[in-house]
């Protein structure tokens, strides 16, 4: 064999050879970059279900059937007419 067929054969092959390394690491990153966004789609997910429990929650401490029981447990009771006072927004007289 000629020393320039087989120099060229070997830069080929290191050419070759570099550009499948290339291939690798890229897929690698990219195989990477899926799982990172697997993980974050996961922890978002999780924080919507925390939230609409959280909003559940809030919804039965809001009600007013709980507030008036846990007034009266406390010895509160709804006014009636002659305890309710009004109190306007104009200001001196």
């Amino acid at each position: 064999m000629d020393a320039r067929v087989l120099g060229r054969a070997a830069i080929t092959f290191a050419v070759l050879m570099w550009s499948l390394g290339l291939v690798t690491w890229r897929q690698s990153r990219a195989l990477e970059a899926n799982r990172t966004l697997d993980d974050l789609r996961r922890h978002v997910s999780v924080a919507r279900a925390e939230r609409v429990g959280i909003d559940r929650g809030i919804q039965t401490l809001r009600r007013r059937v709980r507030i008036v029981t846990e007034a009266e447990a406390l010895g509160m009771h709804t006014p009636d007419a002659t305890e309710q006072v009004f109190l306007s927004a104009a200001g001196g007289s």
